[in-house]
């Protein structure tokens, strides 16, 4: 199955979360594309199983950046060539309270306008059991002005996070595609 995550990243922080995510997807038996938002195609969307995208949360909705590629996907809409693929998001923040549930759900609906079948992670999966990133993965990585070093990074529970959401993703991918190769719809 093919796994598309494509990501915006202001500082790095996305960045290695969606590195995360596509070594999940990997590890689950996927092909991974793996794309700043500036190198990826949209055009390539419709040869995929499972699209993941992600930004960091900007007061808390979609980065420019990502906004502006989703904005793109209307000829898919048009098609239908979205329609039941699976789907999920993830983001970052610099602040506890700087909005990840209202990112992860903004990058929800343009995946339900598309059709897409989208999923996050419950409770049951080990590494969220206590995180709560039911939506997607939303992580918090603190910005601190004045500190010597280099900015917090995603620490390895958040990494955990991101991993299991790929992996997820290319399972359920997985089984969408083989119901569909032994007769479904």
């Amino acid at each position: 199955m093919n796994v598309y995550v494509v990501y915006d990243s202001d500082s790095g922080h996305t960045e290695m979360l969606a590195k995360s995510i596509a070594q999940g997807a990997k590890e689950a038996g996927a092909a991974v594309a793996l794309h700043h938002v500036n190198e990826a195609s949209v055009h390539d969307l419709a040869d995929q199983d499972a699209i993941i995208w992600g930004c960091p949360g900007h007061f808390g909705t979609i980065s420019d950046g990502l906004k502006e590629w989703i904005d793109k996907l209307g000829y898919l809409w048009a098609t239908g060539g979205l329609v039941d693929k699976v789907g999920a998001v993830f983001c970052t923040t610099a602040t506890v309270h700087g909005g990840l549930e209202s990112t992860l759900l903004n990058l929800i609906v343009p995946m339900l306008h598309q059709g897409m079948i989208i999923t996050g992670l419950p409770g049951t999966i080990r590494e969220n059991a206590l995180y709560g990133s039911y939506y997607g993965v939303g992580i918090t990585c603190p910005v601190e002005e004045n500190v010597e070093g280099p900015p917090s990074e995603p620490s390895e529970q958040d990494l955990s996070l991101g991993r299991a959401l790929g992996a997820r993703v290319a399972e359920l991918a997985g089984t969408l595609l083989r119901g569909r190769l032994q007769g479904g719809r």
